[in-house]
């Protein structure tokens, strides 16, 4: 992976460059990236310039034999750990070891893919991933050896808010003092859920949500679309790259999850005073439960954007919108009057406590169907006059 093909994070790579050339290069650096932003081919492409001993801006012009490892991702210093699950083929003890050729597969079709497209891959949207215990293990015996060229080693871990405890407190000692030549890289979406003790020991390194600009220049030079189209795309993608594509090929999951959505609110507003109804909520919630705990997360999450989009609309924020319906006979203008500053806090509140229950395995019916009832209220709840 070449820093040429990484979409955007000038300022970032800059520092990355500037790290090397200095010869200060932290040994535990914790990437923090919205989705789609471009952290994972980032990360490979600054480990493939410490290793092969690129130059700064076409990073190719260095040792070639080594470059053409990293492009078929199988340098032997580079390790990579990532969240893993329990599939027919792997029955206990899953660690990324056992899934490197479905993760070199991944990573070639999707490089900005997120969690759910690699689940998806593996085939368990079903299970939630994590890095375990034997992970740890399997990393810090990884980095106890010497490397096999001589060089840096380089351990990228993906997804790192999904250690859990055991594996977390088990890397301590080597994050905070790992064998020379050694580089840890974190890569996680929500910093909030990394263990304290890892983030006090890391480097942080934020990037931004892709800028229109960089995404409608890359469609236009990686799809050969037009200007105007790529343009439209790039506002809806809100700065993520994996959706931009997904949106230009009609493989985005927005669609099904605007269906669900639309058809809960409409059910939520019926709702009040008839209790008849309540069944039809029960019934929307035993649909969704069984679409697989990932898929629940990422519908929840497209709830949470949904309603801030409402809120932007209801306030004249209009340039800031770029949600646009395509169920029939929903306006969303019409919509937006009642998501505002009385009720949306409560709202946002409830819908991260229900991704928060579900990502810990709790009932998805019962959690699902206490969140449509609450917003049956809080859909109907006025705004505070001053």
């Amino acid at each position: 992976m070449l820093f040429k093909e990484i979409i955007g994070q000038e300022a970032v790579k800059k520092q990355l460059f500037a790290s090397v050339e200095r010869g200060r290069i932290p040994h535990a650096q914790l990437f923090v990236a919205p989705k789609g932003s471009g952290a994972l081919p980032l990360a490979i492409a600054y480990a493939q310039y410490i290793l092969c001993q690129n130059k700064e801006g076409e990073n190719d012009q260095g040792n070639q034999a080594c470059n053409v490892k990293f492009n078929n991702l199988a340098h032997p210093d580079v390790h990579f750990a990532f969240p893993v699950a329990t599939t027919a083929k792997v029955k206990k003890k899953p660690t990324s070891d056992q899934f490197l050729s479905e993760w070199r597969e991944f990573i070639a079709a999707n490089p900005y893919g997120d969690e759910q497209h690699w689940f998806s891959h593996l085939g368990v949207e079903n299970k939630q991933g994590q890095i375990g215990v034997d992970e740890a293990e399997s990393i810090v015996k990884k980095l106890s050896l010497k490397s096999y060229e001589g060089g840096f080693k380089v351990m990228i871990i993906w997804m790192a808010e999904r250690m859990n405890t055991s594996a977390a407190n088990k890397l301590l000692k080597l994050i905070e003092e790992p064998p020379a030549k050694t580089l840890v890289l974190l890569i996680c979406e929500n910093e909030e859920q990394i263990l304290s003790t890892i983030l006090s020991r890391c480097q942080k390194i934020g990037l931004n949500k892709l800028s229109e600009n960089n995404i409608t220049e890359a469609l236009v030079l990686r799809e050969k679309i037009s200007e105007i189209e790529a343009r439209k795309i790039a506002h809806e993608a809100d700065g993520n790259w994996n959706k931009a594509v997904q949106i230009l090929h009609h493989t985005t999951k927005d669609e099904q999850f605007e269906q669900w959505f639309i058809t809960w609110i409409r059910t939520a507003f019926k709702a009040k005073g008839n209790a008849s109804v309540i069944k039809e909520l029960v019934a929307w919630s035993e649909s969704i439960a069984g679409s697989g705990r990932e898929n629940q997360k990422s519908f929840l999450r497209y709830c949470v954007q949904f309603f801030r989009q409402a809120l932007l609309l209801n306030y004249k924020a209009d340039s800031l919108v770029f949600l646009a319906p395509k169920t029939p006979n929903f306006d969303l203008r019409k919509f937006a009057p009642f998501v505002h500053s009385g009720n949306i806090m409560q709202i946002n509140t409830e819908l991260n406590d229900a991704i928060y229950h579900i990502e810990r395995n709790g009932n998805a019916k019962i959690i699902l169907l206490d969140l449509s009832i609450k917003l049956t209220r809080l859909l109907h709840q006025k705004e505070a006059t001053v």
